[in-house]
């Protein structure tokens, strides 16, 4: 009775101890492997984007990079369509997503978020023509206008949401969609207010007209999967600390007040 005893409580131990490690969270997983791989989608300027040499910069990069060195490990960003950030967490191509994500309902029953890294919310980017006869998102909403969006944005999300009578089209990638806009394709593009702001000081975007007034409260955060509530915690300390020892504050100047990024971006 004592043996049969003893072995019962082995294999629980042991089922156990397999059971905690089958459930180590992202952040451990990073630590024991020395490598945080990120999925990310470097189209949204100026959280993630391409430079001149290929190399993936952005606000929201440099803080996953500050992540790394807390955390002393290297950072491996992996680049998917955006559409497949979610899926590719949840299939554990990656530890966690660091791709301008909005917190959404939608998307919090797939996945868990952090405390949010900053609030942003969209705007409208309009065709000239419409100068003085648009000035705000409702008097977009109808059907002889020709809204565009990103592919699995929130951007797409409120043009349907709050443009329901309108006509909408949703490209891959922002810069196609306000190409379209720019070639008069289009009559507005509906995205986050900092890639708004910026496309606008690109030449070729220079007579476009923007509602500067975010319609929408979004914020963003990084994701994880369901459940791995350690990570969340370490993540949400490191937020708090970089923001009281002004880490924050000196990338965040770097990409939205300071503006000689521009010149090395692709």
């Amino acid at each position: 009775m004592i043996k049969r005893y003893l072995s019962v409580l082995l294999f629980g131990i042991v089922a156990l101890s397999h059971s905690c490690l089958a459930q180590a969270g992202a952040i451990d997983e990073a630590v024991r492997r020395g490598v945080l791989k990120v999925g990310t989608n470097p189209t949204y300027v100026p959280f993630e984007m391409t430079d001149k040499r290929g190399r993936i910069v952005g606000f929201e990069i440099d803080l996953l990079r500050e992540m790394s060195k807390s955390l002393g490990v290297k950072l491996d960003l992996v680049t998917v369509p955006y559409t497949e950030l979610v899926p590719g967490l949840i299939a554990s191509q990656f530890d966690m997503i660091g791709s301008g994500m909005t917190v959404t309902q939608e998307r919090n029953l797939a996945l868990n978020f952090s405390d949010s890294f900053i609030i942003v919310g969209q705007t409208v980017l309009l065709h000239p023509r419409w100068a003085g006869k648009v000035g705000s998102i409702e008097d977009l909403n109808e059907a002889g206008y020709r809204i565009v969006a990103t592919e699995g944005t929130t951007g797409e999300a409120a043009a349907k949401r709050f443009l329901g009578t309108a006509q909408l089209r949703s490209f891959p990638t922002p810069e196609e969609g306000v190409r379209q806009v720019v070639e008069g394709k289009a009559d507005a593009f509906i995205h986050d207010a900092p890639y708004n702001l910026i496309a606008l000081t690109r030449p070729e975007n220079s007579q476009l007209l923007a509602l500067e007034q975010p319609f929408t409260y979004e914020p963003l955060a990084f994701g994880l999967r369901k459940g791995d509530y350690d990570s969340l915690n370490w993540i949400n300390h490191f937020l708090n600390q970089i923001a009281q020892d002004g880490t924050y504050d000196r990338l965040h100047d770097k990409w939205f007040k300071d503006t000689d990024w521009l010149a090395e971006i692709d």
